[in-house]
């Protein structure tokens, strides 16, 4: 859709490379540094790494996820084929949509529903069973004075909470974080048959594991958001593939991001211990580390807009059907939006990073990702006394739609 009418200039560009995952910042830096967007053919995409530039586009009404009302049928599915996002029943039900890819009255019938929820009042009374989580899981590292943080520690946080909220048995956690994995891996840019089969193969048992589970909460109603929106679909405000695609997004959403700002932000730590001693001095500081962390590092560096209609974005010039890769991670670094970008700064003020987006796809979640490094950190550096990396090198995930560290061995030291 996105075509341009001229061969715009040449551009290395490989988010699959190590090289790239070692440091994209250095990519995007030469990015907000050309007259232009990028165009990045693979996925017939103009990339955006320019703070104003992505600020604009994310906010444009004119500008949305889905193509629906863009392209025919045919194009369609013929879109999908190019991708290779065809022939997954289960994953074109309730995965390519969703309420994260869906836009106008669709979008904010389904929003509606569940913003409750997240909102930082709501959010606000979860931090005791957060807390008693969290406190559950440090008094098992105490018997070790090595672990891994993302394994053994931050990966059990995020997925235990919102399974809370939302109604999931804790037993199962584990097993919901390892589909949602499976299903988001194939948003990336490598879309083999193999991944392909293994997002199918995920979305397929999800989905069954959620239907009986609402067929469960049915029966027997329960103080959780799978039993609320059982009462909302009666009502006629979900369709079937609506509530579970809605549950599933929840979930996915509730695990990956925020364990891998979990694990990029203490790496970042690691990396400034005196950062790290000041907010063990004095903890008021942690709210504003944690927002730095996430501009920082942003655990989802990317996502896309397609344009309704032409315009123009400076003098960039494009045709209805253009499809832009909003680069938050590009933006959260621009020197001509934040001072010093590629200074980790626990005192930066203001801080309006890019790392929950903009407009009506602001991260829903946000509230609770927040609240769960909030505790985490905090409860951290009280048990502490000092937090030490093992070895001299940490590998990140390499690709274009996340941005997280793949382990993280730690030495701890405890208060005594």
């Amino acid at each position: 859709m996105s075509h341009p009418q001229y061969t715009p200039p040449s551009f290395k560009f490989d988010p699959r490379s190590i090289e790239f995952s070692e440091n994209p910042y250095q990519v995007y830096k030469e990015m907000r540094e050309r007259s232009e967007p990028v165009y990045f053919a693979e996925q017939d995409m103009w990339l955006l790494s320019r703070y104003e530039d992505v600020f604009a586009i994310a906010t444009n009404p004119k500008m949305v996820r889905s193509l629906e009302g863009l392209e025919t049928e045919a194009e369609a599915r013929e879109r999908q084929k190019r991708a290779n996002w065809h022939d997954m029943p289960y994953h074109e039900r309730v995965v390519q949509f969703s309420l994260l890819d869906s836009d106008g009255d669709i979008h904010r019938r389904l929003r509606k529903q569940i913003f409750g929820e997240f909102t930082t009042r709501s959010v606000s009374t979860l931090e005791p069973m957060v807390q008693t989580f969290v406190d559950r899981l440090i008094a098992q590292l105490k018997d070790h004075d090595r672990f891994e943080f993302i394994e053994d520690f931050a990966a059990h946080v995020p997925g235990y909470v919102i399974g809370k909220l939302l109604g999931v048995p804790e037993e199962h956690c584990p097993q919901l974080r390892l589909w949602s994995e499976q299903v988001v891996q194939f948003f990336d840019v490598d879309r083999s048959d193999a991944k392909k089969q293994i997002a199918e193969t995920a979305t397929r048992e999800f989905f069954e594991f959620l239907t009986e589970l609402k067929s469960e909460r049915a029966r027997n109603p329960q103080d959780d958001l799978i039993s609320k929106m059982i009462v909302d679909e009666t009502n006629g405000l979900y369709t079937e593939d609506e509530f579970i695609s809605t549950c599933m997004l929840i979930l996915m959403a509730g695990h990956g991001s925020t364990i891998d700002v979990l694990g990029s932000g203490m790496h970042t730590l690691l990396k400034h211990p005196d950062a790290m001693v000041e907010m063990r001095a004095d903890p008021s500081l942690i709210p504003g580390a944690i927002q730095e962390m996430f501009r920082f590092e942003p655990p989802l560096p990317f996502f896309h807009r397609h344009a309704l209609e032409a315009g123009t974005l400076g003098d960039f010039k494009y045709q209805k059907g253009t499809t832009f890769g909003l680069l938050y991670g590009a933006a959260n670094r621009d020197p001509l939006k934040f001072e010093n970008p590629d200074q980790f700064d626990i005192h930066r003020t203001p801080n309006r990073h890019l790392a929950f987006g903009l407009g009506a796809h602001l991260c829903l979640g946000n509230n609770i990702a927040r609240l769960n490094m909030k505790v985490i950190f905090e409860t951290l550096l009280r048990e502490f006394k000092d937090i030490q990396l093992v070895g001299d090198h940490v590998d990140y995930k390499r690709g274009l739609s996340v941005r997280g560290v793949e382990a993280l061995n730690l030495r701890l030291i405890v208060v005594t």
